[in-house]
């Protein structure tokens, strides 16, 4: 049995409309040649995974873990900026933070004032616009070339560069440089991930195990409905090791942090040192993987192309056949809401956090621990549990969802009362265990979700949507909830919202999108953009 080389768009199929793919229909032809067109989406010709570049792929995320530019950074602006502020009740001249405080705090903003929370949530909100320029500005080109593997690197140093400076931010009168400094981390983090995770399905295509299961389909050994389960759990693997990694690093970073906030409590400094030493850590393990990665490039970037266009050719080809890949798209679409009630409902819980322990970075540590081994315990209990019981992503990542309704709803409690809903320390700790043990799962689920149903060879094309939808989905939420809260003066009248589109984005999820058809069509899409360039 031939295997074709691994597809991917030349520059003829940006120029050509794309034609209807004939619908798959479920007869046992039909059904032969879908799996076909798996089978030779992969190719023999791309060097096999090896163990240290495996490894270096692993060790990045471990360093890559969150800890500064997600966690660290928004506290250290938020409070600076709180110490910048005055209490709206009792007038400019005030502090926010004395003990007679109404408990709102407001800074000055185009000509008036804007509270501190919407202040925050502005800054993602601009974040996570500018994430959607560059996701579907150069997110596809990185399928070309080497661009892809250099695109990582460039983030991925900004991110550094941005991180370190957070050094000169010592006085409160720096809030605002504060802010354009955590926007920039954020970005970069952001796309790190985005990149990152867009190089995993190509991984998991070139493994050992995933090359022998392919020689087995094609002796006749194994069924291919074997074949396509086996080959969706090598994923898993990678993606949940990867997540564990992450975690891992989580553990090892905030332990670390604990050797300088611990001794050097009274020192004014003690939270810029930290942050410094939380970026070193990832420099360290993450400079591995542009050491070590295999050369997989893409075809070379077309005549008359250039990197800053060609991806919103790309996705206007790939939005156009919207009714060819109807699940793939539907899941996009979801995931956009799911994603952006989840990372909204973060940051608020967050600002409530800070809010309630004072900006300590001390005791977002011991918070964080706690998230990163529930996260850790989980990550692996979800893959054994899946595993064993040979369970379908979909199953697992349903799972996942339940709890990310949970979570807004819980907060939206503390609208009417003041004994429950994010307003007392214990549901602080609670909040961060129920959020490893469940949310880190989420993320490997997810994301394996997205590698199932996107074309083959079309990797950082669909991770660039998948990207828009999770990271930069997010320009809506903060943006509407800033609004309410600056209107009420209330945290808690933002969870509403927040229930309203994770639950509706779950259902969606849960009833629209049948994986094992989706990725299918997503093959069958995949090999007639390769009939239509020949």
């Amino acid at each position: 049995m031939s295997v074709s080389p691994l597809f991917v768009p030349t520059g003829s199929a940006l120029h050509t409309e794309v034609r209807q793919v004939e619908d798959i229909k479920s007869d046992e032809s039909s059904d032969q040649d879908a799996n076909q067109i798996t089978i030779s989406s992969i190719s023999k010709d791309e060097p096999l995974v090896t163990r240290r570049e495996l490894w270096s792929y692993y060790l990045y995320y471990n360093g890559d873990n969150g800890v500064g530019p997600l966690g660290y950074s928004q506290t250290l602006f938020q409070g600076l900026a709180t110490a910048a502020g005055y209490d709206p009740v009792a007038g400019p001249g005030s502090s926010c933070l004395a003990a007679t405080a109404s408990g709102q705090c407001v800074v000055p903003w185009g000509g008036g004032t804007k509270s501190v929370s919407s202040v925050v949530l502005i800054a993602n909100g601009i974040s996570f616009a500018i994430m959607t320029t560059i996701f579907t500005t150069i997110g596809s080109a990185a399928d070309y070339g080497t661009f892809g593997r250099w695109l990582l690197f460039a983030v991925t140093v900004v991110c550094w560069a941005a991180q370190y400076a957070f050094m000169a931010l010592t006085t409160p009168d720096r809030w605002v440089l504060a802010m354009v400094l955590y926007i920039i981390g954020f970005v970069s983090y952001g796309a790190t991930l985005v990149f990152y995770a867009a190089i995993f399905p190509r991984l998991a295509r070139n493994t050992p195990h995933a090359r022998q299961l392919m020689e087995k389909y094609e002796s006749g050994e194994i069924p291919f409905e074997v074949y396509e389960q086996e080959e969706s759990l090598e994923k898993n693997r990678i993606s949940n090791i990867s997540t564990v990694h992450s975690n891992i690093g989580y553990i090892i970073t905030l332990s670390l942090n604990l050797a300088l906030l611990l001794p050097m409590s009274n020192n004014p400094k003690v939270d810029n040192y930290v942050l410094m030493l939380v970026t070193t850590y990832w420099v360290v393990l993450g400079i591995w993987w542009f050491v070590l990665q295999e050369p997989r490039p893409g075809p070379s970037l077309p005549k008359g192309e250039h990197y800053t266009t060609i991806g919103w050719k790309q996705i206007w080809a790939a939005l156009k056949t919207y009714k060819h890949l109807p699940y793939t798209f539907v899941y996009l679409f979801s995931f956009f809401l799911l994603a952006d009630g989840l990372n909204t409902t973060g940051t608020l819980v967050a600002i409530c956090q800070n809010d309630k322990f004072k900006f300590s970075f001390l005791q977002n540590t011991y918070l964080g621990l706690a998230q990163a081994i529930t996260s850790t315990i989980s990550t692996l209990a979800f893959w054994y549990i899946q595993r064993y019981w040979k369970i379908s992503t979909k199953k697992m990542f349903v799972v996942t969802n339940v709890v990310t309704m949970l979570i807004p709803l819980w907060g939206m409690i503390g609208i009417w009362t003041e004994k429950l809903g994010f307003h007392n320390a214990w549901e602080f700790w609670a909040y961060n265990i129920v959020f490893g043990l469940f949310q880190a799962p989420y993320y490997a689920f997810s994301q394996t979700m997205m590698a199932e149903l996107s074309p083959p060879g079309f990797d950082n094309m669909f991770f660039g949507l998948f990207g828009l939808s999770n990271r930069a989905s997010s320009m809506v939420g903060p943006n509407v909830i800033q609004v309410i809260i600056d209107k009420t003066g209330n945290n808690w009248q933002g969870f509403p919202f927040l229930f309203a589109l994770c639950t509706t984005a779950s259902m969606v999820i849960w009833f629209g999108v049948d994986v094992t058809k989706g990725r299918r069509e997503a093959a069958m899409w995949a090999a007639e953009q390769r009939r239509h360039t020949r």
